[in-house]
Order: structure tokens, then sequence, then C-alpha cells
């Protein structure tokens, strides 16, 4: 039993030093992986989504199997879900995605502080992508 969560843990070490996407205005890390014991095929993954000034994603969707819960962690972040009006969540502010939605505005809302926030997923096992940008 030990070896099984020290495996995990493992893993989800290695996951945190490899950002599963980067670029000059953000970084994204998965923090946290573990399958879910009472509800089989689904997983529960974290992710670490850090903004710097000015810095956005792409709009994008998650898989349609994906519940998210996010937490902005520190600054500000602008977000508009679907036909939704943009709004700004805070630092403490949460907000969820139902499956399906589209995420056409994800950006840190100051041009000089950096955001930070964890979006936590509720997804089937077997989706290893978590986003995919719009074409």
């Amino acid at each position: 039993m030990l070896a099984k969560y020290l495996t995990t843990a493992a893993i989800a070490l290695c996951a945190v030093s490899i950002g599963v996407a980067h670029g000059e205005d953000r970084k994204v890390t998965l923090v946290f992986d573990h399958v879910l014991p009472n509800a089989p095929g689904k997983s529960l993954r974290g992710v670490l989504v850090e903004y710097g000034p000015g810095g956005s994603s792409p709009s994008h969707t998650h898989p349609d199997s994906a519940f998210i819960y996010a937490t902005v962690l520190e600054g500000a972040v602008r977000m508009k879900i679907n036909d939704e009006p943009e709004k700004i969540y805070r630092a403490g502010e949460n907000f969820v995605e139902m499956p399906g939605d589209h995420h056409g505005v994800s950006a840190n809302a100051s041009d000089t502080e950096p955001s930070r926030m964890l979006a936590v997923f509720v997804v089937d096992t077997d989706d290893k992508k978590l986003v995919m940008e719009d074409k």
C-alpha cells in the first residue's frame, strides 16, 4: 500500500518539475493527479496556472468529462466562459466550469502584477490532454 502512494507521489513530483505548458506570459503545471478510488474511471487533477503581467491563455475548451473548480491564489484573473459576460476574480475567489464549457478569455487582469490560480479537475482518467486550444 505504501509503495502505491510513493509511486503516485513520485509521478506527481515529476509532473511538477515538467511544466504542462509554458509560454512567455504563462506557466501551467500539473501539481497532482490521483485516481478516485470511489469513482471508477475518474481522476482528480490539480493544475497551477501562473500568469505574468498581462499574460493570457488562448481561448480553449477542456475534455467533455471535465468538471473544474478554480480558486485564484494571487492577483486577479479575467474570465469569460461561454456567452456569460467577462468577469474578474480576485485572490480568494473561485468559479466553476461545467463539462463542455468554452473558455473564451483566461487572462491576468493586471498589466503590472502576476496572478496565480489553482484549477482542480474531476475528469475521466483516460483524458490525458486537459486543454484543447481553439483552431
